[in-house]
């Protein structure tokens, strides 16, 4: 039986995920719960992983490396943020040690680009990076992480040269709870429609200057011609989405995009992709996440 190496945990806003590591990154052990961190500031950052650890039985001398909002000025202990351009091993160069704690804890930081013009910042996705483009990648990727805030990335010779946030997923939850469109997806919970998502994602990535317009007329169309709530679901989905592959891509593309998600998300921008006839590949973001934080704890501890 494989030797536990390392605690390794993505631990964000609303989430976290922790996997018991051996060596090689494979997985001894598992636990995800919604105590992110909003929810653990109350009870302890310190006393909710340690629940963790004695669920899964963790030895007191097994380390933890830690990516995420657990970094953040309002989180366990602030781990800053390496600047653009960046490149992927100063993330693991740069790891906090979390103070007075009886085993070795480090978190990860952030990448921040310090513009001005389009100031930014990344928790997380950084260690994602990591995993998908491993630490000597020398080529360049445009790189799309869907999610509550996507992240849309520039690679150029293996460097984070800048990249772009965009609120889809935050934006999708308001539109269909807190608007006039929460009638028209009223009872969609479980039903799709693939094809409603599509014209929808064709239509504002070929015209973003419309995309207010075209939410509105998911309940117009449906008052005045019909369709079921699915179909208005998966519309304003497609809007949104599309709305953000054409901020996403607005420059030159020479190779496919490197799209790092998991579960629905994933099969939706593979959906989209294809709609858009946009060359892809595909890597899941847990996948991912483990394999980053694989990477850095190997050159954290020198194993």
């Amino acid at each position: 039986m494989s030797q536990a190496a390392t605690v390794a945990v993505d631990w964000g806003t609303s989430s976290f995920r922790l996997w018991l590591l051996d060596s090689a990154g494979g997985i001894l052990g598992e636990r995800r719960s919604d105590q992110g961190m909003m929810a653990a500031a109350k009870p302890g950052f310190a006393n909710v992983l340690q629940s963790h650890l004695e669920a899964l039985g963790v030895a007191a001398d097994c380390p933890v490396v830690i990516c995420g909002m657990a970094g953040a000025r309002q989180g366990w202990v602030e781990a800053g943020y390496v600047d653009t351009p960046a490149r992927l091993t100063d993330i693991l160069d740069r790891a906090v040690p979390v103070p007075l704690q009886s085993r070795d804890i480090r978190i990860l930081p952030g990448i921040a680009q310090r513009d001005a013009t389009a100031p930014d910042v990344m928790r997380g996705e950084e260690t994602q990076l990591l995993g998908a483009v491993g630490l000597n990648s020398v080529g360049d990727a445009v790189v799309c992480m869907p999610g509550t805030h996507s992240k849309w990335v520039t690679m150029r010779g293996g460097m984070v040269e800048g990249f772009g946030t965009f609120m889809t997923g935050e934006l999708f939850s308001i539109v269909v709870r807190d608007t006039i469109l929460t009638h028209a997806v009223a009872g969609a919970e479980a039903a799709e429609d693939i094809d409603a998502f599509k014209r929808a994602v064709e239509v504002a990535h070929d015209q973003p200057a419309l995309a207010s317009s075209l939410l509105f007329q998911v309940r117009s169309g449906q008052l005045l011609f019909g369709g079921s709530a699915a179909a208005a679901r998966e519309a304003i989905s497609g809007t949104l989405i599309g709305l953000e592959i054409a901020g996403g891509l607005a420059r030159q593309l020479t190779e496919p995009v490197t799209l790092i998600a998991s579960g629905r998300l994933a099969r939706l921008y593979l959906i989209a992709f294809e709609a858009l006839s946009i060359p892809v590949r595909s890597i899941d973001a847990d996948e991912a996440v483990r394999r980053g934080l694989t990477m850095a704890a190997s050159a954290i501890w020198k194993r």
